[in-house]
């Protein structure tokens, strides 16, 4: 197990960056594909401005977050 954990001391730093950027990059387009599909939804619902206010207001929160346990 502890042979798995060697290649980041030894890989260059370009293609580690690229190794582990490139999942987080493709879930924040999901997420963000996700919140554009639901303030669609959520404005042609009886919620109107309200409810795409609200998720206005929680996407940048949950994006914060996500950013904090990644790090982790």
């Amino acid at each position: 197990m502890e042979n798995n954990n060697k290649y980041l001391g030894k890989e260059k730093v370009a293609k580690l960056l690229l190794k582990f950027s490139i999942p987080c990059i493709v879930s924040l387009l999901i997420s963000s594909l996700y919140n554009i599909v639901d303030q669609i939804f959520i404005g042609n619902s009886e919620l109107g401005f309200l409810g795409n206010a609200a998720t206005s207001i929680v996407f940048p929160i949950t994006i914060i977050a996500v950013a904090f346990f990644m790090v982790q």
